[in-house]
Parts: C-alpha cells; structure tokens; sequence
C-alpha cells in the first residue's frame, strides 16, 4: 500500500457523495478553508496549512474559527468562497448532524474533523464530513515503515486511551493495518465500557478486548502495533499505574513492533515514548499523525494526489516548531 495509492482512494471513494467541485481555474482563485473549535491557540494547524497550500502554489489560506458559538458553522461554511474546513473540539460530534453525509469512516469513529465538498446531481453543493484523523494514524506507519504490514497483518494492535483519538486509531489498526484483534489500555473502565459500545453500535466489525491488569496481559499474544492517545503526565493514580504497567509487560517483551505516540504538546519525546525506545521498539512521533490527517484533509479539498506535496519541508518546519526547548 503506497501512499499514492492511498491518496488515490481517498479521492475516489470522495465522488461517492458527488462529482468533482474544483477546476483548474479554482485552484488559481482565492479561496478559503478553516478551522472551526474552541479553544485554537495551541493548534499547529493553520502552520501546516499554509505550507501545504505553499509548496502547491494554490492562493488558498486556512484561518482559525475560534468560537463557543455552535450557530456560526454553517453560515461560514456554506461562503461561496469557502472549499471546505476542519472542525476540532467540542464540535466533532455535533457536527455530524450539520453537514448533508458522513463518511463510513466518520459514522462508525463517531466525529467528523473535515468537511469537503462534492457537486450533487444538481450541481449544488453538497457539504460531507469524514475523519481524516484515522487517515492519520494509518499513514503515519505505512509512510514511515513501508513494509510494516508484513509484520503486523493478523497480529493484535493494542490503543492505550479513551478518548476520541482511540477510537480513529482502533478504526485504523482494524480497518487498514491488519490488526487480528486490539487490546485496549485506559485507566477507567467506565470509558473503554464507552468505546466498545459506541464503536459496536456503530457498525465496528472488529475484536475489542479490554485489558484490565498485568496478569492478563501476560498470558495474551503480543502486538505488533501500540497506539498512545493519552496526556504526558507520570501516573499517579491507580488506574493509571495499572494502565502503564500493562503496557509495560507487553513493550518488555522479545517480541519487537512499532509505537506510535500521539501526543506532542507541550513537547513530542514524551515519558511514553521514551519507555518504547528503550524497550527496543520502533517509535514514531505524533507530529506524523497530526500532517498526514492534514495532507488528506488537502486532498479532499485540492483534489491533487500525495505525490503533489512536499511533506519534506512541511515535516522539518512542524519539527522546528514542536521541539523548541
């Protein structure tokens, strides 16, 4: 699975909803795209944005909507000079009901982050959401470690959260990376009890398996891929020693595979990833994550293939940034 080719289905299965809303002549026009949530001053969005739109010299811009007032959505999304957004907390739930579809990716994670737009039968236009975050996490290791399916098709994942980033990256480890089954790593029950549930009713098609403790964990089958989706604080609480020392038995193992850690505020080298390292793992920074849900998010709204971007400046511009003492 070559990132083009992946970019290329992202596209195709984009005129699902509709028929193509750009042109060349768009492409040279002054259009706008945004970012819709609250609170925005942290983001590294609208600074890979505007590289993004750079390194393809399209006139674009990518601006923050910074708003605790959920009315404002539509009427900036629907500007006639507006080719799509992104949406970020609170709104990646409520959203959902706002747009004309949802993606069968965003429907089973349960949150929209893009809106891209598509040309109905009429020639309006038709505003969809999807979830490039899952995008995110799969590329993240393919574009990273290009043989990794080799290794980690039919073996376990394993997610260590409970929030919204665990769900797009459970979709991701089942859905493209051939995870057999994906354990699952928080300090509550209560919102791993929640995970299960929404994904399952949702249409998740998938084996979720709840590790509770260390002695379970030593009798499973190790993964091959671990997903980090919590804050970098030292746990302190019980549920949080339990969590990390689950994740422990499992990354103390002979059996090698590939970590990516997700969080990168205030600093991507966090205490999690430091344990993968010296475990003799293979360890990806969550910056990864965060560009390539950025690149599809720019490919549903340019319409243009991966091969178009020039990530290699994009990447050393956000890691200039995240790594600043």
């Amino acid at each position: 699975m070559d990132g083009n080719h992946q970019s290329e289905d992202i596209l195709q299965s984009s005129y699902r909803y509709g028929t193509s809303a750009v042109s060349e002549s768009s492409r040279s026009q002054k259009l706008r795209t945004f970012l819709f949530g609250f609170p925005l001053h942290n983001s590294l969005a609208p600074l890979l944005h505007a590289k993004l739109f750079a390194g393809l010299s399209i006139p674009w811009t990518y601006s923050p909507k910074e708003t605790q007032d959920a009315s404002r959505f539509i009427p900036t999304l629907i500007a006639s000079d507006v080719i799509g957004c992104a949406v970020t907390m609170p709104y990646k739930v409520a959203m959902m009901t706002a747009v004309d579809d949802v993606t069968d990716e965003a429907k089973v994670i349960g949150a929209i982050n893009t809106v891209f737009i598509r040309k109905g039968a009429d020639g309006s236009p038709r505003y969809i959401g999807t979830n490039t975050d899952c995008i995110g996490v799969r590329e993240a290791f393919l574009q990273n470690f290009p043989d990794l399916l080799k290794h980690s098709a039919g073996k376990p994942g394993l997610v260590l959260g409970g929030g919204g980033a665990c769900r797009s990256s459970v979709y991701a480890l089942w859905k493209w990376l051939g995870a057999s089954k994906i354990y699952l790593v928080n300090r509550l029950e209560s919102e791993v009890a929640d995970v299960i549930q929404s994904l399952k009713s949702a249409g998740f098609g998938g084996e979720l398996i709840h590790v509770s403790s260390v002695e379970m964990a030593e009798v499973l089958e190790s993964p091959a891929l671990v997903v980090g989706t919590i804050p970098d604080f030292p746990p302190k609480e019980r549920g949080e020693i339990t969590a990390r020392n689950i994740v422990n038995e499992f990354l103390s193992r002979e059996e090698k595979g590939y970590v990516l850690e997700m969080c990168y505020h205030p600093k991507p080298r966090t205490e999690f990833f430091d344990i993968a390292v010296a475990a003799g793992w293979k360890v990806l920074y969550g910056t990864e994550a965060m560009i390539y849900q950025g690149v599809a998010q720019q490919v549903l709204w340019t319409e243009l293939p991966l091969e178009r971007f020039n990530l290699a400046e994009v990447k050393q511009v956000i890691a200039e940034i995240v790594e600043k003492p």
